[in-house]
């Protein structure tokens, strides 16, 4: 047997057997204390290489240039691995050593040039020019409101809470630069049902400010260690939309939806029937140094960290996190709080029916949020609450038509694509509004209702060029009657009193 043990003068390579003397170099020892002598590790590589479909430096590769080739002390021919030094290495001595100037720390690390398997890919080099700035100044809050004001409806207290946080957050970090006060984060915890627009908000304000943003989803992060995505794939996601550029991420954006899925869960703590709760309460555990700030190393190529893999620092007490969420059930415990000081008697004040209250959320306390499943470390490093209004039927029809990217200018855009004119009168699009209302799944509802009332529309009318313009009515959206298709030409509107059909059937207009 062959003897391996480091520091042993007569310690032979694990592969061949041979002795550094009679391997001719120093053998070199790999993880986990294992001799390699040159030659064989040499051939395995070049094993390795074949296997993988990697080109090692000096090798061969795609662009029809054969390997170089070198003898072993028996006379065979092998093929020549060489390549760049090892840091610190003088450049003149790039060919001497056993390796023909690579380095197997590369190699086995993914910090050299012979990195397999694609990992350890050099940093993307940042798009910004020298002595460009990072970003842009942050307009001042009653601005950056304006500006949202033409993407998003309603929602007026939402779009106030969340561009003065955000104007406070960077001034907070000129403020840092220039006073010795230390200013704490304004990460931002937005509640809201669903449809409400939250995560929309998030992404126009990113664009206004025109600043990295990384949205990741809380349902698939788990605890260090487990089968799903580890806290430091956010903070990969945020470089990746940053182009590499490290100083730029860190001054970006991440939104974190779905955060209500982390809540603790019920049952009791781990030991006690309860369980270990990877996904819960050892998340928020997890995600506390980074939203508070701190510098962490992350892989660049996503996934877990590996001796493969190349990993970046980066600092997130500059990063703004804001966590949204539709929280359902959380309604339940507000009110079980707001009827807790009704009794009985002359001064009990009265218990009131909050069930038809659509924006009893805006009465929400952390109280309430611990209750739900927040843990109270969690809740303190997102200090700001910030409540989305449920949406009613006229805000639902200003969403049809007022913002910039409305779905109504949407459509009519793609069937200007066709040399076709798309009209909506008020009826159809309160019709519309009302419908979506009903199915209480707020904003989204709007395109899920056109798309089935456009699709034999949009399937029907390119057929036809001579078709100029198409006019959507309320009846025809309640099902008692048909669109009105007019011929090129024809301005004026017809009167639409006489002319709806059975629904299914198209009024063309001669």
């Amino acid at each position: 047997m062959s003897d391996t043990t480091t520091g042993n003068s007569n310690r032979r390579c694990s592969f061949c057997g041979k002795t550094e003397e009679e391997a001719g170099g120093a053998l070199v020892t790999l993880p986990p204390n294992t001799p390699v002598c040159p030659a064989c590790l040499e051939r395995e590589v070049n094993k390795m290489s074949q296997l993988f479909g990697f080109t090692m430096p000096g090798q061969g590769g795609n662009d029809g240039n054969p390997p170089r080739t070198t003898t072993d002390e028996k006379g065979n021919q092998i093929e020549e691995v060489d390549g760049e030094p090892v840091d610190g290495d003088n450049a003149n001595n790039a060919n001497n050593g056993p390796f023909g100037g690579w380095s197997p720390i590369g190699f086995f690390t993914g910090s050299g040039s012979g990195s397999p398997f694609g990992m350890g890919a050099p940093v993307q080099q940042p798009k910004r020019k020298e002595g460009e700035p990072v970003m842009a100044p942050v307009p001042k809050p009653h601005e950056l409101k304006a500006q949202i004001d033409e993407y998003v409806v309603g929602q007026e207290l939402a779009k106030k809470i969340v561009a003065v946080s955000t104007y406070n957050h960077y001034k907070r970090y000129d403020a840092t630069q220039k006073s010795d006060v230390q200013i704490d984060k304004s990460n931002i915890l937005m509640l809201g049902p669903t449809g409400t627009g939250k995560t929309y908000i998030i992404k126009t304000l990113a664009e206004l400010l025109d600043v990295p943003l990384a949205i990741s989803d809380a349902t698939t992060l788990t605890q260090a260690g487990y089968v799903g995505d580890d806290i430091e794939s956010i903070i990969t996601k945020l470089i990746t939309a940053a182009d590499g550029d490290i100083e730029r991420a860190e001054h970006g954006i991440v939104y974190i939806d779905e955060i209500d899925k982390i809540a603790k869960r019920n049952g009791g703590p781990e030991g006690t029937g309860g369980g270990r709760d990877i996904g819960g309460e050892s998340v928020q555990q997890g995600l506390l140094k980074v939203l508070e700030g701190t510098t962490m190393e992350v892989p660049l190529s996503g996934g877990m960290k590996t001796p493969f893999s190349q990993n970046a620092t980066i600092d997130t007490s500059n990063i703004l996190f804001i966590c949204g969420g539709a929280f359902p059930g959380l309604d339940k415990i507000i009110e079980k709080r707001l009827n807790k000081s009704a009794g009985i008697g002359f001064g009990s004040s009265v218990r009131e029916n909050y069930e038809e209250d659509r924006d009893i959320l805006k009465n929400v306390k952390v109280e309430d949020l611990k209750e739900y499943g927040l843990i109270p470390e969690f809740l303190g490093r997102l200090p700001i609450l910030c409540t989305m209004e449920a949406l009613d039927e006229q805000m639902l029809f200003d969403i049809l038509i007022k913002p910039h990217d409305a779905i109504i200018k949407q459509y009519q855009a793609l069937m200007a694509f066709d040399g076709v004119e798309l009209e909506f009168d008020e009826s159809a699009l309160r019709e519309v509004a009302r419908l979506a209302l009903e199915q209480d799944t707020g904003a989204r509802a709007l395109r899920a209702i056109i798309e089935r009332f456009m699709l034999d529309i949009m399937y029907e009318v390119p057929k036809d060029d001579t078709i100029g313009s198409v006019v959507i009515t309320g009846e025809y959206i309640k099902g008692n009657g048909a669109p009105i298709i007019r011929p090129r030409g024809q301005q004026s509107l017809p009167d639409t009193s006489d002319t709806l059909l059975p629904e299914g059937e198209i009024t063309v207009e001669a």
